[in-house]
């Protein structure tokens, strides 16, 4: 029986692969989910979000390890589209990673955190879950389901010592978008738009992750925390 796990969901790549690395960095026991099972630190295990059976097995194996005392609900898909013509396809593609996985894999950790006397599940939302962004229908729709699926969580889970926060971060620089947040174009109107003056970076989210699943700070649950450089307030 190993030590309280804390699962992360999206995991080899971009804001998922900094949390992992950070929490394993600060001797959690963590564990990355992945299409490939390919993680960059911790244990890797390979599940498809997507795909309901895979995260019921998967979770079953992390269970047979341990409890679990922490679920980031970070894996995502940004699907561009304009109203007029976005296909159904798309936007359930969408909802099925944004939206429907986090509630399956919510579901699915939930007895191993009972098991261990409590939890904390982080979702991870988006700053555009409160803006109306021009052909972010599906993305944006996703990510404000999230957090109401974040309020439903901390409401009725309160009981049992899980609370749920919904992280919602704005702009952040990762392997995945660097080539493109470095165009000067780019660069200029995010300097203009982000009070800070720039994008964060994935280990500005991470530090928030960590700090979430590793501090019990009890009477935080149901809120999101938006992590954006105060663009989303900015005037």
């Amino acid at each position: 029986m190993v030590d309280a796990q804390i699962v992360v969901t999206g995991a080899s790549k971009g804001i998922g692969a900094e949390i992992v690395t950070l929490l394993a960095a600060k001797g959690e026991n963590v564990v990355g989910l992945s299409r490939t099972g390919t993680v960059p630190a911790g244990t890797g295990f390979a599940c498809d979000m997507t795909d309901e059976v895979s995260v019921v097995e998967a979770f079953k194996k992390i269970g047979e390890r341990g409890p679990i005392k922490a679920l980031v609900n970070n894996a995502g898909v940004h699907i561009l589209g304009a109203i007029e013509s976005l296909s159904v396809a798309s936007f359930n593609e969408t909802y099925a990673l944004n939206t429907t996985a986090v509630m399956v894999a919510s579901r699915e950790a939930y007895p191993h955190m009972l098991k261990n006397g409590g939890g904390v599940v982080v979702n991870m939302g988006s700053f555009f879950g409160k803006l109306g962004v021009k052909d972010n229908l599906a993305y944006c729709s996703s990510k404000a389901a999230v957090a109401a699926m974040t309020r439903c969580m901390a409401v009725e889970w309160a009981k049992d010592g899980i609370r749920a926060v919904n992280v919602a971060p704005g702009y952040i620089e990762t392997d995945l978008n660097r080539d493109y947040l470095q165009r000067e174009k780019v660069k200029a109107w995010m300097g203009s738009r982000i009070p800070v003056g720039a994008p964060g970076v994935a280990e500005d989210v991470a530090k928030l992750v960590s700090w979430l699943c590793i501090e019990q700070v009890n009477f935080l649950t149901g809120e999101t925390i938006y992590i954006d450089g105060a663009q989303g307030v900015n005037h």
